[in-house]
């Protein structure tokens, strides 16, 4: 069967059965474009498909990436009669991807300049204004959600009188209820009611984040104010192997602040774990110590427990 039509199938198919598939479906059909419209399946050789895995740069995550949409196209294109054999090369011939770099921790002390030139830096926006801009980071830090999950949050969704936010669709395809401090739920509050009195085209399911015409704020606009407001706070990145300041950070650095918190507390770190990865909304419990990355802070508080348990004043 013709390549591109094979693929192009393939995604409708993953669609169909539940999965966004929008990273791999864009990976594919970059693959398609290497070969001419009347391409089969079964034309493409091991040779052209080490071209597209090698790419121009250095080796990153985005080789595997790569490797794992085709594995998976072809798997599927053989099951279907569509090729009669993958043209990938073996597995374990296939370099290992470098470890990912940490996730960059905002401090405090860079928490607090951030929000303290916000308005200085939505001054003149004409659609994302400093009200909700300070509202989105807040939620980001204080909820610790991804910015997708914040930024989908309809009107109904938001309830400052319980102090919860429920969260629907999530990365997993699944919804869950996350309960707020009651320092967010009154800023939450506060918020709802300016909200209120901007455009609500879709009544309570209209966006809870809105711009000044009551539209949905997009993405982009918010990386590209958040870039303005780390350079006017001085916000850069450090020499100390992380990667760079960016707004999913917040949701790193919420994490391991609470993380920070509970060791300082005293609280059993061990059994409240799980609780903070169903609270991040992570499928299994390794997708949240990804997010722990050890900061001198962190490290220095597990040090302290470590020594108050080996002088008997503590269970570790």
């Amino acid at each position: 069967m013709n390549l591109r039509k094979a693929i192009d199938q393939y995604v409708a198919w993953r669609r169909a059965h539940g999965a966004r598939f929008g990273t791999s479906a864009w990976t594919l059909h970059q693959f398609c474009k290497n070969f001419p419209e009347p391409t089969c399946c079964d034309a493409v050789t091991v040779k052209e498909v080490r071209r597209f895995l090698v790419g121009t740069g250095p080796l990153t995550r985005t080789r595997a990436n790569k490797y794992g949409a085709l594995a998976g196209f072809y798997r599927y294109a053989i099951s279907r009669g569509y090729a009669a054999h993958s043209p990938l090369p073996p597995a374990d011939e296939e370099p290992k991807e470098p470890p990912s770099a940490p996730s960059y921790i905002y401090s405090r002390d860079e928490l607090q300049r951030l929000f303290a030139v916000i308005e200085i830096t939505r001054r003149r926006a004409s659609r994302l204004d400093a009200d909700t801009f300070r509202t989105l980071l807040l939620i980001l830090y204080g909820a610790g959600l991804r910015t997708t999950e914040a930024l989908n949050l309809c009107m109904e969704d938001v309830d400052p009188t319980k102090a919860v936010l429920t969260v629907r669709d999530t990365k997993f395809f699944k919804s869950r209820l996350v309960p707020v401090s009651s320092q967010l739920a009154i800023a939450l509050r506060a918020y709802a009611g300016r909200r209120a009195d901007r455009p609500l085209p879709e009544g309570m399911a209209s966006s809870f984040l809105a711009n000044k015409d009551g539209t949905p704020v997009k993405k982009h606009n918010v990386d590209h104010a958040f870039r303005r407001l780390r350079e006017a706070a001085g916000v850069t990145r450090k020499e100390d192997g992380r990667r760079g300041p960016c707004l999913h950070a917040l949701r790193h650095t919420a994490a391991v602040h609470r993380l920070t918190s509970w060791y300082r507390e005293g609280a059993d770190v061990q059994r409240l774990l799980p609780v903070l990865s169903k609270y991040l909304g992570h499928a299994h419990l390794e997708d949240t110590c990804v997010y722990l990355s050890m900061t001198p802070e962190l490290l220095n508080e597990a040090s302290a427990r470590f020594d108050r348990y080996v002088n008997g004043g503590e269970h570790a």
